[in-house]
């Protein structure tokens, strides 16, 4: 399990801070990231279980605007947050704001490996089955498709392509295969439907510099290749 790790410049590998880095590096594979401007882009490209960010105090606003574009984008992932000084406001606040726990430290690590564990279980019961590539999260349950946070209006035979070959990362779908699994009964037997389609679905990820993760294998048909969306 792979755990985004955010916490201010001045705490990043001293004291306390490294101890608990140290200990959750035994149970999990840890990315540290001091910049959160950094440590944003780095949970947009990178799939993580858990995040946790450790606050020098409520004052503290190291790694906010990654919650806020956890809870925002619909991407759901577990947060937990370790601040000093921890006040029942600062508790209430950082729920409110998207936090799924919050401990006080000092704190042993131990607790800190079962709290991870505890939320990576509860959002593996209950969270959506969203799919990602880079900065793109489409909802199939929702209907919906985010590029950072901004939905992206896709019609039914656009959203339908798109989820299709996203559950199929890097694998090529011929156009007879796309319109028996989106069309199905419902095909008119026009022969470019598909590329008509996919020219509207890449004009509109476009807008958002996407289009290049829908591929054209030319002679067999297309696929979604979340390498290109960088």
């Amino acid at each position: 399990m792979r755990i985004l790790m955010i916490g201010d410049k001045d705490n990043v590998g001293v004291g306390e801070s490294q101890n608990l880095f140290s200990d959750l590096s035994r149970e999990f594979t840890v990315v540290r990231i001091s910049d959160p401007e950094e440590g944003l882009e780095m949970l947009k490209s990178n799939k993580y279980d858990c995040v946790i960010i450790d606050r020098k105090d409520a004052e503290d606003n190291c790694g906010m605007d990654l919650v806020d574009f956890n809870k925002e984008s619909g991407m759901g992932l577990p947060i937990l947050i370790i601040s000093a000084n921890k006040t029942v406001d600062d508790l209430v606040a950082m729920f409110e704001r998207g936090a799924d726990d919050y401990v006080a430290s000092p704190c042993d690590g131990r607790e800190i490996i079962a709290r991870v564990h505890s939320l990576i279980r509860r959002s593996a019961q209950c969270h959506r089955p969203l799919l990602t590539c880079g900065r793109l999260i489409l909802d199939p349950v929702a209907r919906e498709c985010k590029v950072d946070g901004t939905s992206v209006p896709l019609r039914r035979r656009e959203f339908d392509i798109l989820e299709i070959l996203m559950r199929h990362d890097n694998q090529v779908f011929s156009r007879e295969r796309i319109i028996s699994e989106v069309w199905q009964k419902e095909y008119d037997g026009t022969s470019n439907v598909v590329d008509v389609h996919i020219k509207y679905l890449r004009d509109k990820l476009r807008e958002h510099k996407m289009d290049s993760i829908v591929v054209t294998v030319r002679g067999v048909g297309y696929k979604v290749q979340c390498s290109e969306c960088s």
